[in-house]
């Protein structure tokens, strides 16, 4: 079901941008986490982009803006931004499933946590029903000892999500890579067996 936009405060801030030959969409602000790493705390956006959302934009709004543009022109369209996109979960099943109407490729950039979020669903099933292409999981850590404090989920077990996470991705046949962010202390060459033997690729970004 559609969001009502009737009364809907003036909306500030980017929906979407265009970097790498891919546009990325910014939909929230939330998340189920608090890295220490996150580029939130030194800056209010990317690429010239304000990324501060004074308020979420409705369904119609992200379709709206999404208008805008030839988005056959585009590699791939990217679920990412200044939030984690899985908070508004039905959000981003609704637009992926307008966006995999118009046969363009569509990737979630996640942590992970959605299934924690909405535990009453599988949320695997979901994206890939609605026609996901791609996803890319931040791994982050070897162990769930240093991804606890890197990351500082809200949920506890989250560790353990993010790698079920990864693992739904692939047996269900969506295209999955799991990432880290390179700093000191994080073993890469750990890290990236964790994702491969999962049957992921894998980046360090």
């Amino acid at each position: 079901m559609k969001e009502n936009s009737n009364d809907i405060p003036m909306f500030g801030g980017t929906i979407s941008y265009e970097a790498f030959g891919n546009l990325y969409l910014n939909i929230t602000n939330q998340c189920s986490a608090s890295c220490t790493f996150c580029i939130r705390e030194g800056c209010d956006g990317v690429y010239g982009y304000n990324l501060r959302l004074s308020r979420e934009p409705t369904e119609e709004e992200i379709i709206s803006d999404l208008e805008k543009y030839e988005l056959s022109k585009f590699k791939e369209i990217v679920f990412t931004g200044f939030g984690e996109p899985t908070c508004r979960f039905d959000i981003v099943l609704h637009i992926t499933e307008w966006l995999h109407k118009k046969g363009v490729h569509v990737r979630l950039d996640t942590n992970g946590h959605a299934a924690l979020m909405n535990p009453e669903m599988n949320v695997v099933e979901k994206l890939k029903a609605s026609g996901l292409d791609s996803v890319s999981v931040s791994l982050n850590a070897e162990s769930e000892e240093k991804y606890n404090k890197l990351c500082k989920p809200r949920y506890e077990g989250a560790y353990k999500a993010v790698l079920d996470f990864a693992k739904e991705a692939v047996k269900t046949g969506i295209k999955t890579r799991m990432t880290v962010v390179g700093q000191e202390g994080i073993d890469i060459d750990r890290c990236k067996k964790i994702a491969t033997d999962i049957g992921a690729t894998f980046k360090v970004r």
